[in-house]
């Protein structure tokens, strides 16, 4: 007779690597026939009570009927599951589907009983509720969507597992036992604690890895010089505060130190805990090392060595055996092939690294999945030259090498609410779960600012990375959504993060100008135009002001109500009783703090002791002296080209005009280029809310930036004033409107009755038609036209005027060809015009021609939805022909659409003016374009089979909206792990 077993095969793919609430790992799996040996001995450690609370009676020991009915499960109907480390079972849980009578029942029942039994030495690490997340998917998986558990009033903390889970409860009390009951159906509430929990355990599994009570460099030399010694020689002169041992097995009799440092010949020889191991060892001597780090106890691994999947074929199994090596014994992996992990703070002083010297402390925390770019941002944070003031230092700082285990994602989670962290930067060659990473990054951001870089080509060969149908520009459009400061390279990524780690944010694009130098004073004034900001007419202080004349002006520019930020441009003072370089830096200093709500940036130009002298002006410059290269400010093209802005000497500035809302701000007057450079109504924020109060600016002292061209500074600004936007923005994100004639259970039946024929199917124009009509989505009538008769018999169904158009594949959307013809009064037209087409292209078998009635004039324009498998749903939104197609102008946003993101996404497309009334023109209805754009937004997030949705032309008129063409693609949906269980990604 087969067992329950043989009848249904193994479910691997509910095995799963989870981050419990102390920040270690687990296994959960299946249980099977194999597992009465560790199921006989987990039962031995736990204790009476736990035993009592399971069974509601002394049970000291299992039956040999009670393991074969806890190991044999048809994975059907009877499931269980085991959380194990070190291949041994800490916790199990199982379910018995039950009828309404309560007892055992099969298919179609909906409802089971569950169960747990946690070992003691685990009991408060999470391990229940991740059980629970991962039973409850199993069960909805096979048709089961309520579960039961009967649990006595004493067992409070298994009371607390299930209330605190967020399903829907009913909760009665009968002979002594609490029953619950719960669907299990995921709610708002129990995404919201998944992710919380997800958060915590993540962030602890990081901090592990980041404040570590003690270390051990496995492959520390002999002899000075190799990886391991430097990362020891690195670790030691860091100060770290915790216990160091080092371990190299060649370690010959009588040796006990190196370096001062407790030296032993194997992990399994250090006395006493460990929580760090930086192993640097050969690639094929590293699953040794684990096993005695996982038997040991060790909490966390660095691996440094290198041979992984940046090798090959062989090198990413190799990579896939360390991850489930180490996870087995609940460890967490930076790397292979790392640089290594640093923190700054005075109780731990941890440099895990390759980095020969610490970073100075600060509030910056830096990622880096490429070891070579680490090193330079640290270089670029840490000295005094290239041009930028190192005026803050690092928190924390990871490079992730081959990011087999701990991601971004992960460090992410850590940072969101580290005390010590006020400014995320990060380089990315790759994101492995863009749709999470987004979801983290939107958080975060609302918090900290989060600058990012990222990589344009594909992923390095060591990463694994999922497939994405997505551009690039595409994704960078999607994170700037989610509040990511995106910048193009490493440059603008310090030059950002170190204005944003100690100044405060801009209330809008308003940004006054002086100095000591006109010529700078200008090309600060053309940068600001460039990047959409709206300067003020700068202030001219002469090359012979003082210190204190520096001092006056920024005081009143900084109590100008008309200013959101100040630019400070200083050149080399000339002439007797010129102030040096410490004076100046403090009397900027000193008017800054006045008023702290808003930003100011120094331009320097050969002053590199101005510099030093604004980091160390709070006595947290970097150590050591330097100096800071940049040499003579370049002209782009001319700043003489064209007449100069009002310009004032000494004296109040006076402000430019402000602009209406909707319209762009002043430029300098007789400028020819100056129109192209004006920023976007759409990016310049109103007075409104121009005179909002700024947000606040970073904890600690306050010091100022200083760059070595006007350009950069400027760029660093403006990133700053459109995250400032997007947090005020984000405080309210609008909302999903509920439309009334929204037919979304028919649509259901529509799309179910479709699939039905195939796994993909392209729709029909009469299906498209009828699919977004049932969502409020109107399609113009194309009819047919086979043969010159079918035209005109179609003309006079519809009405003249009409439009006649080739849809063949080849010259569908392609007005340019000459494949449409509008505006046909009459049936003599008509046909003149179906010859004429039938002559140019072809056969009417070959042109596939079809008659509509013609539309009101406007703006033609696009719209796209689609279903990434990695990023999520996608709405897009352009103009049609050219703009689109050879320049890329497509706007994106991520599905579902707010109110408030749907006005966003018309006018950020670099082709918006089009829309309201360039050059004269008719302004269309944006709102009726945004009514449409919300309405596909609902049908594909109220419907993921929906995979494709292309409305092309969509004519926007001054009143209403004409969808001419459209194409619907139906698909099973991709799978959203985002709502399932907590897993950790598998390799």
């Amino acid at each position: 007779m087969q067992s329950a077993q043989e009848r249904h095969e193994y479910p691997a793919h509910w095995e799963a690597d989870v981050v419990l609430r102390d920040g270690g790992t687990a296994r959960v799996r299946p249980i099977t026939a194999d597992d009465a040996e560790r199921l006989v001995s987990f039962y031995e450690q736990v204790s009476d009570e736990s035993k009592y609370y399971r069974f509601f009676a002394p049970y000291p020991r299992l039956s040999a009927k009670d393991v074969h009915r806890f190991t044999h499960h048809d994975f059907v109907d009877r499931v269980g599951l085991a959380a194990t480390v070190g291949g041994e079972f800490i916790a199990t849980v199982r379910y018995d589907r039950i009828g309404p009578d309560g007892l055992p029942a099969t298919g179609p029942a909906d409802e089971a009983e569950v169960a747990f039994l946690v070992q003691d030495a685990h009991q408060g690490r999470g391990v229940a509720s991740a059980l629970l997340e991962h039973i409850a998917a199993v069960a909805r998986e096979r048709g089961i969507r309520r579960f039961a558990a009967e649990v006595l009033p004493a067992n409070s903390k298994m009371i607390k597992v299930f209330t605190d889970a967020g399903y829907t409860q009913k909760r009665s009390f009968e002979d002594g036992v609490v029953r619950l009951e719960f669907g299990l159906e995921p709610t708002e509430r129990s995404l919201a604690v998944q992710r919380a929990r997800e958060q915590r355990a993540e962030a602890r599994s990081v901090r592990r890895l980041l404040a570590p009570g003690s270390v051990v460099v496995v492959g520390a030399g002999r002899a000075p010089g190799g990886v391991g010694r430097a990362v020891l020689a690195n670790l030691r002169a860091a100060g770290f505060t915790g216990a160091l041992h080092a371990v190299n097995k060649a370690l010959p009799d009588g040796v006990e130190e190196l370096d001062g440092v407790p030296a032993h010949r194997s992990v399994r020889d250090i006395d006493g805990p460990v929580d760090l191991a930086v192993i640097a060892v050969p690639a094929d001597a590293v699953p040794e090392v684990v096993a005695e780090c996982g038997e040991h106890g060790v909490q966390g691994l660095v691996v440094v060595s290198a041979g992984y999947a940046e090798s090959g074929p062989d090198g990413r199994e190799r990579q896939r055996e360390l991850v489930r090596h180490a996870r087995a014994y609940g460890m967490r992996i930076v790397g292979p092939n790392a640089f290594g992990v640093i923190n700054t703070a005075p109780d731990v002083r941890l440099n895990a690294s390759l980095a020969p010297e610490t970073p100075r402390p600060g509030r910056i925390g830096l990622f880096a999945q490429s070891g070579a770019i680490g090193v330079a941002l640290l270089s670029r944070l840490h000295r005094r030259g290239g041009g930028v003031t190192g005026v803050t230092g690092v928190s924390t700082f990871v490079s992730s090498g081959n990011r087999a285990d701990v991601s971004g994602n992960d460090v992410l989670q850590y940072w969101y609410d580290d005390p010590d962290t006020d400014v995320v930067l990060m380089y990315l060659e790759s994101i492995g779960n863009p749709r999470k990473f987004t979801r983290l990054a939107r958080r975060t951001a609302a918090a900290k600012p989060l600058v990012v870089v990222q990589g344009a080509g594909s992923a390095p060969q060591g990463h694994a990375v999922r497939a994405t149908r997505l551009p690039h520009a595409t994704v960078s459009a999607l994170l700037r959504q989610a509040g990511v400061i995106r910048v193009a390279t490493i440059t603008e990524l310090v030059d950002t993060g170190l204005l944003l780690a100690r100044q405060p944010l801009p209330a809008g694009p308003r940004v006054a100008i002086l100095g000591n130098s006109e010529s700078l004073g200008l090309l600060t004034y053309d940068a600001c135009l460039s990047e959409g900001l709206r300067p003020l007419p700068p202030l001219d202080l002469t090359t012979g002001a003082s210190p204190a004349d520096f001092r006056r002006a920024l005081t009143r520019a900084l109590g100008d109500d008309t200013c959101d930020a100040v630019v400070v441009t200083a050149i080399p003072a000339i002439g007797e009783g010129s102030a040096d370089d410490a004076e100046l830096a403090e009397a900027l200093r000193s008017a800054a703090a006045e008023v702290p709500a808003k930003p100011v940036l120094v331009v320097h130009v050969e002053l590199g002791g101005l510099a030093e002298a604004l980091s160390a002006a709070m006595s947290t410059g970097p150590q050591g002296a330097g100096t800071a290269s940049g040499g003579l400010v370049g002209v782009r093209g001319s700043s003489a080209l064209g007449s100069a802005p009002p310009y004032q000497r000494a004296g109040a500035p006076v402000p430019l005009p402000a602009a209406p809302p909707g319209q762009a701000p002043a430029t300098r007057p007789g400028n020819a280029l100056a129109a192209a450079r004006t920023p976007h109504p759409a990016l310049s924020a109103s007075p409104d809310k121009a005179a909002q109060a700024p947000l606040a600016p970073p904890q600690g002292p306050r010091l100022i930036p200083a760059y070595p061209a006007a350009e950069r500074a400027v760029r660093a600004l403006a990133e700053a004033v459109k995250y400032a936007q997007w947090r005020r923005e984000a405080a309210d994100p609008g909302r999903v409107p509920e439309y009334e004639d929204i037919d979304e259970k028919g649509t259901a039946r529509m799309i179910d009755g479709l699939l039905a024929r195939g796994q993909g199917l392209t729709l029909g124009t009469d299906e498209t038609c009828e699919l977004l009509g049932s969502y409020g989505v109107d399609v113009r009538r194309a009819v047919p036209a086979p043969t010159p008769e079918d035209a005109v018999e179609a003309a006079r169904a519809l009405g003249y005027p009409v439009a006649l158009k080739a849809t063949a594949p080849h010259l569908r959307h392609r007005a340019d060809l000459g494949g449409v013809r509008l505006d046909l009064a009459d049936e003599e037209q008509l046909r003149r015009s179906y010859t004429e087409l039938t002559d140019l292209f072809g056969t009417p078998e070959e042109l596939r021609p079809v008659v509509q009635a013609m539309a009101p004039r406007g703006v033609d324009t696009v719209v796209r939805a689609v279903i990434d498998p990695a990023a999520g749903a996608v709405l897009s939104f352009g103009l049609a022909g050219a703009a689109s197609q050879l320049l890329g102008d497509m706007a994106h946003r991520l599905v579902p659409v707010t109110d408030r993101d749907a006005t966003s996404l018309v006018r950020s497309i670099r082709t918006a003016p089009l829309l309201f009334g360039w050059r004269g023109s008719t302004p269309v209805d944006t709102p009726a374009l945004e009514e449409l754009l919300l309405r596909v937004s609902r049908l594909v997030d109220d419907h993921p089979e929906v995979v494709a949705v292309t409305l092309e032309p969509v004519v926007v008129a001054p009143r209403g909206v004409s969808v001419l063409g459209a194409s619907v693609r139906l698909a099973p949906p991709p799978a959203r792990d985002d709502l399932g269980p907590r897993t950790l990604p598998a390799y």
